[in-house]
């Protein structure tokens, strides 16, 4: 089986664009690849956390993975930071990337613009990035089309290596769905839906009360001309309504605007909000039941030693591709924690 990759950062929690964009994605992938799902907590460091926040959301975005559907017998779920192999090989692969090339990064010029104070990591935490998909020799990445700058670094990183070194990484794809691969902010549907939007009505959370989700639907923006159609330039509120119920129902963007055909915009509205509820109801439910279980830290467990088995065998590759320590030296067995 091919196998993918994902990692997402434990920073607030997840937005129906994240779920439509990626999670959605996770358990139709499955039962067709050999997944492995990172919480790459690493990478949050990049902008100040506070430490108990951060240990809560870590949990919280572990159990989302699996309310959504995510199977722990089919795929490895696990934490960065507890395969220290990632660290390894981000440090040596930072060490073939240029600073040009990580200045050139859209999310590195976006947030550093925001910040007086920027921190080193968030230059270079590419690097790190591209170690955490290139250790498990990955053949498919599926992101966001706003995460596909970073994939295509993570490809010139493994070519740059495999020349100056040795063949030893694998080159992944990218993959990114064919609809609702960008949910658009219910305020403001020019814009990116994202969870650091300071205006809450413009974002819908997988942990967002039911009622409140309704609400925010009915509030959306859409246009003063009350005909449901599919125009993303000219409709841009509209379009992003019938992509979100697309993604959600499996219905095509032909079948809900003829489904919609004459109806006005507060009867389409609430049909979404309906479809939007009735899809993360379960999903909340099965969270509920999860965050604060042994369950979930004996998935956690199992995932991290399943992790370092396989990411230790490419970071031995890489150290003696790079001449660093003893050929010879058994590798260290990950430290449990």
């Amino acid at each position: 089986m091919n196998r993918i990759f994902s990692g997402v950062q434990p920073t607030g929690t997840v937005t129906l664009g994240n779920y439509i964009g990626a999670f959605k994605q996770f358990t139709e992938l499955q039962d067709e690849y050999d997944c492995i799902f990172c919480i790459v907590d690493q990478h949050a460091i990049t902008m100040p956390q506070d430490r108990l926040e951060l240990r809560k959301n870590i949990k919280a975005l572990a159990a989302l993975y699996l309310a959504v559907g995510i199977d722990p017998e089919k795929v490895t779920l696990f934490i960065q930071s507890e395969v220290p192999a990632h660290a390894q090989a981000g440090w040596m692969l930072q060490c073939i990337a240029t600073i040009g090339e990580l200045e050139r990064m859209t999310q590195y010029k976006d947030k550093s613009l925001k910040n007086v104070s920027v921190s080193a990591g968030l230059l270079t935490y590419p690097p790190l990035m591209a170690a955490d998909i290139l250790l498990y020799q990955t053949n498919i990445v599926p992101v966001g089309d706003d995460q596909k700058q970073h994939i295509e670094l993570t490809r010139d990183l493994a070519e740059r290596f495999n020349k100056k070194y040795n063949d030893v990484l694998t080159i992944p794809e990218i993959r990114i769905p064919k609809h609702g691969a960008r949910i658009m902010s219910l305020q403001d549907p020019t814009k990116k839906m994202s969870k650091s939007d300071t205006n809450k009505k413009s974002i819908i959370t997988l942990l967002d009360d039911l009622k409140t989700i309704e609400k925010k639907i009915k509030s959306a923006v859409t246009d003063s001309e009350g005909i449901v159609s599919f125009d993303p330039v000219n409709k841009p509120g509209v379009s992003n309504l019938l992509t979100i119920e697309a993604a959600l129902t499996g219905a095509s963007i032909e079948e809900l605007t003829a489904k919609y055909d004459g109806a006005g915009y507060g009867d389409f509205k609430a049909s979404v909000a309906r479809a939007v509820t009735d899809h993360l109801a379960p999903i909340q439910e099965r969270y509920a039941q999860l965050v604060e279980s042994d369950e979930l830290d004996h998935i956690l467990d199992e995932g991290a030693e399943k992790a370092a088995h396989l990411a230790n065998k490419t970071l031995k590759k890489m150290e003696n591709a790079m001449g660093l320590g003893r050929k010879s030296r058994k590798a260290t067995a990950p430290v449990k924690l």
